[in-house]
Formats: structure tokens, sequence, C-alpha cells
């Protein structure tokens, strides 16, 4: 499996604020790689910089094996990419503007097989083409770079916040032709706030603070980080025994009904013990995503917590911690 994306030690300084800090990021060939972090974490800044947008201050950086700031113009025949926030311009209709950015890529639009796809993706986004660009909402200029990147075959989709604007039932779509892309063959970085998108679609995921990567991995390598959620029905039996079990943590009952948390990769161990105590009804939830990203954005979410129970109090010391972690 080849690389496609690769950053060491990737920094970028807009004067005396670092976005990116030491950033490593690898995405393999044929990954759907999910980048997760909030807002001013770094995810668009690095985006930037694979595009071919912005110049890296220092470390490293390639996008197939190349520079993407010297080699935008040819990378950029290879990649299809999605902003968080679409611009048209004004007098085009969104046909006509599909169609502009599908040329930009080497795409021949007179062809048949472009005019079939871009009819499906229409008919599948539910989007009216003839309307000019001012006229369009955020949702529909979304759909604008959407159909214009899945139109034209792309061996590489940067995607930032690609489903921003879009309403339950477009995300749908849109998670359906991200999938489509990736069968034929299509490598995905997506850059989301959405957990159940990056699960749903995700091979990996690397999860991005002050602009560092500090977890990566497939999903099942990142849950055993966290604990799983057990609960059951045990008549009859006192919490104290089954808060005594080894491995059990923060043991709660509600009449018959216990609750506990697990490591994950402790759960089969424990289960052995819980069997013994006449149980029924088992349920064991798997640690989600959003449990993984709050575990490394816990304390900032504390802090602003803190800050708005506090009151004035506490407000410079909250602007003080998002300042420090919060630098891109």
């Amino acid at each position: 499996m080849s690389t496609v994306i690769a950053t060491q030690s990737l920094t970028k300084l807009y004067g005396h604020v670092h976005a990116l800090d030491g950033l490593d990021l690898s995405v393999e060939s044929g990954q759907v790689h999910g980048f997760l972090g909030p807002n001013g974490a770094g995810k668009s800044t690095t985006i930037r910089i694979l595009l071919g947008l912005a110049r890296r201050t220092g470390g490293a950086v390639t996008v197939f094996g190349e520079d993407p700031w010297r080699r935008a113009v040819e990378l950029h025949r290879r990649i299809a990419s999605v902003p968080g926030d679409v611009s048209l311009w004004p007098n085009l209709s969104g046909g006509e503007a599909i169609d502009l950015l599908a040329r930009l890529r080497g795409a021949r639009t007179h062809d048949a097989a472009y005019r079939r796809e871009k009819a499906r993706l229409l008919e599948a986004f539910q989007f009216d083409p003839r309307k000019k660009g001012r006229a369009y909402s955020k949702g529909n200029r979304q759909k604008v770079a959407l159909i214009a990147a899945f139109a034209v075959p792309a061996d590489l989709l940067i995607l930032d916040e690609p489903t921003s604007g879009l309403d339950p039932l477009m995300a749908v779509i849109f998670q359906r032709e991200v999938a489509r892309a990736h069968e034929n063959g299509a490598t995905v970085l997506l850059s989301s706030h959405i957990m159940s998108e990056v699960e749903q679609l995700c091979d990996r995921v690397s999860i991005i603070r002050a602009g560092r990567i500090v977890e990566t991995g497939t999903l099942a390598d990142l849950r055993h980080l966290t604990r799983s959620d057990v609960s059951f029905t045990a008549p009859g039996v006192p919490l104290d025994r089954v808060a005594a079990i080894p491995e059990v943590h923060d043991a709660t009952a509600h009449d018959d009904r216990f609750r506990l948390t697990v490591d994950s990769d402790r759960t089969a161990a424990v289960l052995p013990a819980l069997a013994t105590l006449g149980i029924s009804d088992l349920r064991v939830a798997p640690p989600s995503l959003e449990e993984l990203f709050l575990r490394h954005y816990g304390d900032d979410l504390a802090t602003l917590e803190a800050a708005e129970d506090g009151g004035s109090d506490a407000a410079p010391s909250t602007r003080r911690s998002r300042h420090a972690k919060g630098r891109a």
C-alpha cells in the first residue's frame, strides 16, 4: 500500500501564532481517513497546505510523492476538493459553475460519460442547475462543489466539512457518493465535526489538537483507550458484589438494573464473572468516536463550563486556556 499524503514535523506560522506545530499525518492509498478536531485546531491550515494554497513554514509534506506547493497544477488534476464554505460566481448558473470546476480538473464536459454522471448527481442531490449562483442558499452552494467533485473521477478527495449546510437526507446522499468513489479506488481525507459521519465512512481516524496529531489509528485501535458501557438485570444481587468484580468501574444500580463501565480491551475478561451472578438482558455498548474525541478535549469543555458557571471570575483563565490550546 503506497502513501498518498505524508507530513513530517509540519509547521505553519502566522506571525507568532503556531497554526501547525509539528504535525505528523499519513494517509495510505485506498483509505477513507477521518481528520478530527475543533475549530482552530489546524485542520483547514493542513488542508490548505496539502492543496498547495499555503506554504509550509517547516517540516515536510508530500501528496503522491510530490511537493504540493511546487507541483500544485499537476496534483490538482488528480485531486477533488470541497471546502466547508463554498463561494460561487454570482452570474454563472449552478450547471455552468459545475462544468467550469470540472474543466479546471481536465474534464471534457461535452463527453457523454461526464454528462451522464453529472445528470445522475443532479438528480441524487435534488439540485436545480438553472439558477444563478447569487440565488443559491449555503446548502445549494455546497451541492455545486460536491457534484463537481464527484462528477470527475479523482485519485484523492480532500473534503473539509463537506456537509456543512446540507440537510440530513442530503448528508446520506453524500455518504453514498463517498462510498462509491472509494469503491472506484479513490483515497479520501475527510475533515468533519459530525462523529456519526466519520464512524460510518472512515477506515482510520486522526485527531488533531493545537496543531499536532494526538491520536491516530483504526476505530478498533482507538476504542481500547476508552471504556465500554455494560448494563444488565440481576435480581437480588447487591451492588457491592458487582462493584467488587475486578476491572469493573463506576457501578450503579436502579432497582434490579445495573450499569457499569469496563476498559474496552478487558470486557471479555469481565463477562465470566458477571455470568456467575445469574444476569439477563446483557447489553455492551462500545465507546463512540465522540467519547474518544472528548477524551482529548474534555478539559477544554470543563474550562468553558467553569467559565459559564463562575461568570466573570472564571473568564480570564478561560481566555488563557483557549489561547494556549486553540492556537490554529
